[in-house]
């Protein structure tokens, strides 16, 4: 026989139930006594039994092992459709950069261009960088590097990943699905609308650069062309009039109540956008991570050759001392705090489920850890970046303006297609800073939407087999529904749509969602078990801070996000316009249809749970791993029941599978049993084991040998078993 024997077999349990696990044998020629019996529920590790009196558990010298999971540590994981018995690889990353750059990519959005400088320079400036790193440190950074451990151990997507944590809390990836697809309905017309400006730049002078057009009004002003002494409070700027006139044709709209036809160019832009996302998503992280080698660069190549432009107009470094002069009398306003950790929160991206999908396409021994590390840096290094392009610009135009710059700062759509496209219709070559300023723009809402579609696709794929196998079929459903649901925002009145989607489809519910999951991972499935998942994959625990983090500081700092986020809600208004009462309740049942997934689901699965309450809670609660059933129909990664056998060096001995403990646990019952077929590297050998919840049987047809297990001393050489003397 070889000095190491490794053997894969199938392990049936009762019904269709399967899986497949990996046994080893250790290169020893020496008696080796078996002793100890360790079980291990969905990779959760560190009981010990009692075994005549002693306890025992693993050490470092186990010698003979047997694990029933679905796939070793650094192998791609299978998946077995339990009625066909067909067994399936996950695919797993083409390289390490595909999946940084796909994370990075979605981490950094359009809001770290139109968001965080506004906020950064609204609550202190460099004062402001103290609570927002605080709030990084404590929320964004422990609940960014949980969802990557917890999609990458359990290999699934936002649904299928809870019934290994705890099936009643399956709601919160349900809910993640309706904010991730509500927000897919607003967010890629966004994209549009620089699709829009990006083709129209394409001339010899960009169109916003001069009031003789047919959209413009008497009281259009150009700043490129016109006389900026004669700039009043009536005039408006031509960049303002292009997106409002000819752009958005916002005019031939009154109200939310009254929207308007489809604007078809628009349309048409929605739909190129929605084609890209699709050809980039259809073939899965093999094509996905092929896109963000562009997607998620460009944007970084653009902001520098920015940056260094906006360093050199006249005015920039007044600009830039507004926004990063600390004003150290903010840090007492607890406003300034909560919007560090809103800003944190919503940068990062935790609770829309695309982390989870994302890293659970990585190999097992991933570092995750550094992962997050290393995405959290460069995410808040490009917010950074950001904000001096954004401020260098305002402060030029606060210089040709003659006005101070917090009367030119602005957050949101209003910041990146006027304000900004007013500063480059000034500039020498502006059809050239236009082109690049709106493939910023492009790229960096196209990589957001890909993990935000992608945490959707991948939670419906993770359902059954036969869905995987028609990915193609599934992204085109996804991208159609989110294609339909976002006809409403290319209509004339379609930034009404958006600003009531943008209000309520995530910011709330979102918030919830997460502090759900942050309990119910760190508290019913248990920071322990889930700490204990990770030294599994990356060799050790997470410390103390990381503990205390995910138990106590991320839930309270979430919640109290949540009520504030609903006291601080003021209606809704878009420029002067207030929106209608009936406009409002139709975004809060917006805002609640995500979260009511969550206890809706609870009361579903009481129902159709089989026993008494008790029983029923207790199901409800349990991980199928620690029951013995599968996640759905079929195993996808470790989400499969895990028993492990180790056998190591000892004088004393063997801890028995009638183990009445142990025997429960795995849920062998009397007409339940588990059987290893499988082969050694040698041919000529061939050995299949038995065990029930009363014996175990190990048959090597070379010699004929029959061993039952009990309690007692047995040599073990070469695979060769002696029943005990």
């Amino acid at each position: 026989m070889s000095d190491f024997d490794k053997y894969e077999s199938r392990v049936a349990n009762t019904g269709d139930k399967t899986m497949t696990d990996e046994i080893q044998s250790s290169p020893k020629d020496e008696t080796q006594e078996a002793s100890s019996l360790l079980l291990t529920n969905n990779g959760y590790s560190g009981n010990s039994y009692e075994c005549n009196g002693n306890v025992k558990h693993v050490g470092a010298d186990t010698y003979h092992s047997v694990t029933m999971v679905t796939d070793a540590e650094n192998t791609a994981t299978g998946r077995t459709d339990s009625t066909s018995g067909e067994t399936r690889e996950r695919e797993t990353w083409g390289s390490k950069l595909d999946f940084l750059l796909s994370v990075t990519g979605f981490a950094v959005d359009l809001g770290n261009v139109w968001r965080f400088p506004y906020i950064c320079y609204k609550n202190g400036g460099g004062a402001f960088l103290i609570p927002y790193f605080f709030m990084l440190i404590f929320l964004g950074l422990p609940l960014f590097y949980m969802e990557l451990a917890l999609g990458q151990f359990h290999r699934s997507g936002a649904v299928v990943i809870w019934k290994q944590l705890c099936p009643m809390f399956t709601g919160v990836g349900i809910g993640i699905i309706f904010v991730a697809t509500y927000v897919g309905m607003y967010y890629n017309t966004i994209i549009a609308w620089a699709l829009y400006y990006l083709i129209a730049s394409c001339r010899y002078e960009v169109p916003w650069a001069s009031c003789d057009n047919e959209w413009n009004t008497p009281h259009c002003f150009s700043i490129a062309k016109g006389n900026r002494s004669l700039i009043n409070n009536e005039t408006i700027p031509s960049a303002l009039e292009y997106f409002q006139f000819s752009v958005l044709e916002s005019h031939r709209s009154t109200g939310i109540d009254d929207i308007g036809g489809i604007k078809w160019s628009l349309c048409l832009c929605l739909i190129g956008v929605m084609l890209l996302v699709y050809f980039a998503l259809w073939k899965g992280i093999k094509s996905s991570g092929k896109a963000v080698w562009v997607t998620a660069t460009v944007p970084y190549v653009v902001l520098l050759v920015l940056l260094i432009r906006g360093a050199t107009l006249p005015g920039a470094e007044v600009g830039i001392r507004y926004f990063f002069t600390p004003v150290w009398d903010k840090l007492f306003e607890v406003g300034v705090w909560i919007d560090a950790a809103a800003q944190i929160f919503f940068s990062l991206g935790p609770g829309f489920g695309t982390l989870m999908a994302l890293s659970s396409y990585n190999k097992f021994n991933n570092n995750c850890y550094m992962d997050a590390m290393v995405t959290a840096i460069i995410n808040c290094f490009t917010s950074l970046m950001a904000g001096f392009v954004v401020f260098s610009v305002l402060g030029y135009m606060g210089h040709i303006l003659n006005k101070a710059v917090e009367d030119l700062a602005e957050e949101g759509p209003g910041l990146v297609f006027y304000v900004y496209p007013e500063a480059i219709s000034t500039l020498t070559g502006s059809v050239f800073w236009a082109i690049i300023f709106f493939l910023l723009l492009i790229t960096l809402g196209l990589d957001s939407t890909f993990g935000g579609l992608e945490s959707v696709i991948t939670a419906i794929c993770d359902l059954s087999p036969k869905l995987e196998r028609r990915r193609e079929l599934v992204v085109a459903a996804v991208v159609l529904y989110c294609f339909l649901g976002g006809l409403a925002t290319t209509t004339y009145g379609g930034q009404y749509v958006i600003t009531l989607l943008d209000t309520h489809a995530a910011p709330v519910a979102l918030i919830f969602i997460c502090f759900v999951e942050a309990i119910a991972v760190n508290w019913f499935y248990g920071v322990q078990r889930f700490s204990d998942d990770i030294e599994k994959m990356l060799g050790f625990q997470p410390g103390l801070y990381w503990k205390i983090c995910w138990c106590f500081i991320c839930p309270a700092f979430l919640m109290l996000l949540f009520v504030l986020s609903i006291v601080a809600y003021q209606g809704l208004e878009l420029d002067g316009y207030r929106f209608p009462p009936w406009s409002e309740m139709v975004g809060w049942m917006i805002t609640i249809s995500s979260p009511l997934c969550i206890p809706g689901y609870m009361v579903y699965l009481f129902i159709t749970t089989p026993g008494n309450i008790k029983e029923r809670l207790v199901k409800m609660i349990t991980p199928h791993s620690r029951r013995g059933e599968p996640t759905s129909n079929f195993y996808s990664g470790l989400n499969t029941t895990q028993c492990v056998l180790h056998v190591k060096t000892t004088e004393t001995g063997q801890c028995l599978t009638q183990d009445t403990e142990l025997s429960n646990m795995c849920d062998f019952q009397n007409s339940d049993h588990v059987t290893y077929d499988g082969t050694t590297n040698n041919d000529n050998e061939k050995e299949k084991m038995l065990f029930d919840n009363d014996s175990f049987n190990v048959n090597n047809s070379e010699d004929s040998r029959n061993g039952v297990f009990e309690t007692g001393t047995y040599e073990h050489t070469n695979s060769d078993v002696k029943s005990p003397e």
